[in-house]
């Protein structure tokens, strides 16, 4: 497995380490209902490890223990400086990039887990379990709470969705993180996908696009 780092659409490397991935679940309503799950009253959170992460141009591998992984396309936010308990002019200076994730999700796993009243890290936290597309410097999105999402899956719009319709907003939601979870530099926060989300299978071709403007290609090994 490629050793991952941190890197910007321009083609540096980030000089920040790679920690840990801080998830948020049912975070669009059109999810929720998609998957008919009842709506939270406050966010869900849940952590992926830095193991799970992996560029976007790697092959994606399915696990073999899964027959239904999903995609789960996220606005990604890059982690700059540490921050705890944080207000949000403290939260907005440290952002350091936003790029677009994959939260894989194994949904045969995750329902299995979640009947018996198990934690869901085999069906969310598996290596590789985060391809993630280069990040933007933060000045380079104008708008991160009005940015669109989009997913095609072998030529076909599978997700596309404005980051405007999520129900914990960027920045107020990491807010709420940083009250349970200290964020260290190169952290990265997933802000929870739209509504779209189905199974990848061995072959697919994926393209997904940031903001109408940055393009990135993936494929399903």
């Amino acid at each position: 497995m490629m050793i991952y780092k941190h890197v910007f659409n321009d083609g540096s490397v980030c000089d920040l380490p790679v920690g840990k991935v801080v998830c948020v679940g049912r975070n669009y309503v059109d999810h929720i209902k998609e998957l008919d799950n009842p709506m939270p009253t406050e966010p869900i959170l849940f952590i992926k490890p830095a193991t799970s992460l992996q560029p976007i141009s790697q092959p994606i591998v399915i696990p073999d223990f899964t027959k239904d992984c999903h995609n789960e396309t996220e606005l990604a936010v890059l982690i700059g400086k540490k921050i705890t308990r944080a207000g949000r002019d403290e939260v907005e200076a440290a952002v350091a990039g936003y790029a677009l994730a994959l939260d894989l999700t194994l949904r045969d796993v995750q329902k299995s887990l979640k009947e018996k009243g198990l934690p869901w890290e085999k069906a969310k936290a598996f290596d590789g379990s985060c391809p993630i597309t280069p990040f933007t410097g933060p000045d380079d999105l104008a708008n991160p709470q009005d940015t669109r999402l989009k997913l095609e899956v072998n030529g076909q719009v599978r997700q596309d969705e404005s980051t405007k319709l999520m129900i914990n907003k960027i920045f107020d939601l990491i807010v709420y993180m940083s009250g349970f979870f200290t964020l260290l530099p190169g952290d990265v926060v997933l802000t929870g996908t739209p509504a779209g989300v189905a199974a990848l299978k061995s072959g697919d071709k994926l393209a997904l696009e940031l903001d109408g403007r940055f393009g990135f290609s993936a494929s399903v090994a």
